[in-house]
């Protein structure tokens, strides 16, 4: 099996949301942090003309939770899009997402990837037998699943469907969406968990099967404007994120609308 590149450690990522606090964001600029998952359909929006009428839009992008408590630190972030509910509780508990702007942003699906070479099948019923279809060796890439959004959906589904005991101890834990789809984009992961926009974003990998949606909480992307940095501008590109043209990039990008 290839060795499995390390992504950046939690304490990197630390001296990056540092780095952050000693540099605030510029008069006019839009600091927006943002789930990993997003980047494909975020970045052509934060780069598209209506975005550049607000201001200078600049992203981050990494796990919701290392976003979240980046904020909590004093990161200079205006807008934030989390890939589950918990994480923005987290901050509006804290006071720290400016009143009346949360809105529930988009909705996504969870799949099984692996390899585009790849022969697997797989259904997704209870019972699956997972840990076979791995092989002898081989590892299941996910998103962290104590705290990274994906991965907690995925623990959660995997859980219901009498399949985590098995393969708990064969997990590649990712730091983010995004370093569990590259982890199976390369080969050295046989199969992966991730939302159905990051398999839709990678061309070496493909959808093995769909979690049925009552195997996890639903899929939910909130957004708010954080409170420290609340401006006009912040609020103009959360509200842009929402109008129609916007989601019309979000939904070619895999994502949906966020369930009711």
């Amino acid at each position: 099996m290839p060795r499995l590149r390390r992504f950046p450690s939690a304490a990197s990522l630390v001296l990056l949301a540092c780095a952050c606090i000693a540099a605030p964001a510029r008069a006019g600029d839009v600091l927006v942090f943002a789930a990993a998952s997003l980047k494909p359909a975020l970045d052509p929006i934060a780069a598209s003309p209506a975005a550049a009428a607000i201001g200078t839009i600049r992203t981050s992008y990494a796990a919701s939770s290392q976003l979240a408590r980046q904020i909590e630190a004093g990161a200079p972030a205006a807008v934030f899009v989390s890939a589950d509910r918990d994480w923005m509780d987290y901050l509006a508990e804290r006071k720290l997402v400016a009143a009346g702007t949360r809105i529930d942003l988009l909705g996504n699906a969870l799949v099984l990837i692996a390899p585009k070479a790849s022969a697997v099948e797989l259904a997704l019923v209870p019972g699956v037998d997972l840990a076979g279809a791995l092989g002898a060796d081989g590892r299941l890439a996910l998103g962290e699943p104590n705290s990274v959004p994906a991965g907690k959906y995925a623990k959660a589904a995997l859980t219901r469907l009498g399949a985590w005991d098995r393969v708990a101890g064969r997990i590649v834990s990712a730091d983010n969406v995004r370093a569990a789809l590259n982890f199976v984009a390369r080969g050295e992961a046989p199969l992966g968990v991730v939302y159905r926009s990051d398999a839709a974003s990678e061309p070496a990998v493909r959808v093995v099967a769909t979690f049925p949606p009552d195997t996890h909480a639903p899929i939910v992307y909130p957004a708010a404007v954080v409170a420290a940095q609340d401006s006009p501008a912040a609020r103009a590109l959360l509200a842009l994120l929402g109008a129609p043209p916007q989601q019309a990039v979000f939904r070619a990008h895999g994502f949906d609308a966020p369930p009711k």
